[in-house]
């Protein structure tokens, strides 16, 4: 026991598996009853409406065949038939062609962006064949976008979180130096601040909340929807779930319609960004939430803590088994023996880890210092939480090896 408790440097028993093992198990767990809490909630409040809408339908139904005397098994086969020339893109309303170039142009900008209305869809067989392979060499490419976009939102917001900063010490009297002077004494006035992520993740959604709300007020307009469903259409669009209930720029004629076709694009461009960023950013708060969840099931009670100094942050951890590789900072990222160039600990990193890595960007960014550099010397660039990790790992192995 004494052995283990040196080995160790925890006092509390070694938990039945690893700290990534157990992450992952319990975000399942939460995913899982996550899953059952939505669908008792949406079931509850959507099924009703889906038996009246089934009632009424029927009701419909019967009236028009006897009203009309239609056999109602023709009228069957003529339904069933409407669906499959649906899918084809005929609609009983006039819409505007599918697959001429600016409908086909529209259509590839929902596969590569993973939106995926459904309202287009190829029909031939050579059609999604070539999908498969378009798809996937362009959505690998879009994700490469976001994580840049990702990267430089973070630069400009740290800037301008120096900036607002800096302006407050000025109003309250106090000296300000650049970073790039020398260093000052210990009583210089930014020497103890940090930008925080949790203020990124405001502002980001800040900005999400203002682009949804204007394009709400576009949409409510030119599509005749409601402000409830543009707004509906916009985190569908924006988070790129894409139902596809709701489609904008889809009818043959609009007023100004070469104008509210790009302020459309714009918006679903803008607003897919702002959020991809929202959700990376939410994803390490939520892997912290994981991080203190599994200290209390593992250690409760234990009063043995770690302030870790990254950026103000302190942190109850207990030691793990991995082999602690000392990185940036004093930051130890756990890896595995086995040898992977990317292996799935240093790419699903922990959270510590991906929030002291993006604070670390945040304050070297504010105060103007100078950008990692190894990362260039084999074409790998630092990038943004598990983008950075997974080139990060990328880098030490081409140079290891």
């Amino acid at each position: 026991m004494a052995q283990r408790r040196a080995a160790g440097g925890c006092c509390c028993p070694r938990a039945p598996m690893n700290e990534d093992n157990a992450r992952f198990c319990l975000l399942a767990a939460l995913i899982l009853l996550y899953l059952l809490c939505g669908a008792a909630i949406f079931s509850a409040l959507e099924h009703p409406f889906e038996l009246r809408a089934r009632r009424l339908w029927k009701q419909q139904l019967n009236n028009f065949t006897q009203r009309y005397r239609v056999n109602l098994g023709a009228l069957h086969t003529l339904l069933r038939q409407y669906e499959e020339a649906n899918g084809a893109g005929i609609r009983v309303d006039t819409l505007r062609p599918r697959w001429d170039f600016s409908g086909a142009f529209y259509f590839v900008g929902t596969v590569v962006s993973t939106i995926g209305f459904g309202m287009t869809t190829p029909a031939t067989i050579a059609g999604k064949i070539f999908l498969i392979f378009y798809g996937l060499i362009g959505c690998a490419a879009t994700i490469l976008f976001f994580n840049l976009f990702l990267e430089r939102i973070i630069t400009m917001l740290a800037y301008i979180m120096r900036w607002c900063h800096e302006r407050r010490l000025r109003c309250a009297g106090v000296g300000v130096m650049s970073s790039r002077e020398e260093p000052p004494d210990e009583d210089d006035s930014l020497e103890g601040w940090k930008p925080s992520v949790y203020y990124v993740m405001l502002i980001l959604g800040v900005a999400s909340v203002v682009i949804a709300c204007s394009a709400s007020t576009l949409y409510s307009s030119m599509e005749n929807w409601s402000y409830v469903d543009s707004l509906y259409f916009c985190f569908v669009a924006f988070s790129t779930i894409g139902f596809g209930d709701f489609v904008s720029s889809q009818r043959q004629q609009y007023e100004s319609q070469a104008a509210y076709r790009l302020g459309n694009c714009l918006f679903i461009l803008m607003g897919v960004c702002c959020i991809y960023s929202l959700f990376n950013v939410i994803s390490i708060i939520i892997k912290q939430t994981l991080n203190w969840i599994l200290g209390k099931l593992v250690c409760p009670g234990s009063h043995q803590k770690k302030h870790n100094r990254i950026h103000g942050s302190v942190e109850t951890v207990c030691d793990s088994e991995t082999d602690g590789a000392a990185g940036a900072d004093g930051i130890h990222v756990g890896r595995r023996l086995s040898g992977e160039m990317i292996s799935v600990n240093e790419f699903m990193v922990s959270n510590k880890v991906s929030l002291a890595l993006l604070q670390k960007q945040l304050s070297e960014t504010a105060h103007q210092g100078p950008r990692p550099s190894y990362g260039h010397q084999n074409g790998f660039s630092g990038g943004v939480g598990a983008l950075a990790i997974m080139n990060n790992r990328l880098q030490e192995t081409s140079v290891d090896r």
